[in-house]
């Protein structure tokens, strides 16, 4: 099941993409607004583009959060494949998106702060004495 919906996502999402698919989503609203004289701009009428581009938009966030889920995920494994392969580099990052958001803000702040000491370093290795 899971291969037949990432099969689907990732065609769905390849043609939401894509030019013809907002021509025909344009297409779409130009006919719906140009319907409007005949039905006399009723509520049925204005129901009808909101009922289908509500529902249309409900099914496209699980398709999108699938395909960006699995993007995530294979961009995780390219770095930590590149951490892996580089002598001398730490793997302490490796998994670091598992990590809840306190423990986010803690590491964030660790290399906020060696940042900083290492602009000093420069600064001072740079300045003449």
């Amino acid at each position: 099941m899971n291969i037949i919906f990432d099969r689907f996502a990732r065609s769905v999402t390849g043609w939401a993409g894509s030019p013809a698919a907002f021509g025909l989503a344009f297409l779409v609203v130009v006919v719906w607004g140009a319907t409007g004289p005949i039905f006399h701009y009723s509520e049925t009428w204005q129901l009808v583009i909101n009922t289908g581009t509500t529902i249309i938009t409900f099914l496209m966030v699980f398709i999108i959060q699938q395909s960006q889920n699995k993007d995530s995920v294979a961009l995780h494994l390219k770095l930590n494949e590149l951490l892996a392969s580089q002598k001398g580099a730490s793997n302490s990052l490796v998994d670091i998106e598992k990590l809840d958001d306190g423990q986010l803000e803690k590491v964030t702040k660790f290399y906020a702060e060696l940042a900083k000491r290492a602009d000093e370093l420069q600064g001072t290795a740079r300045s003449p004495r």
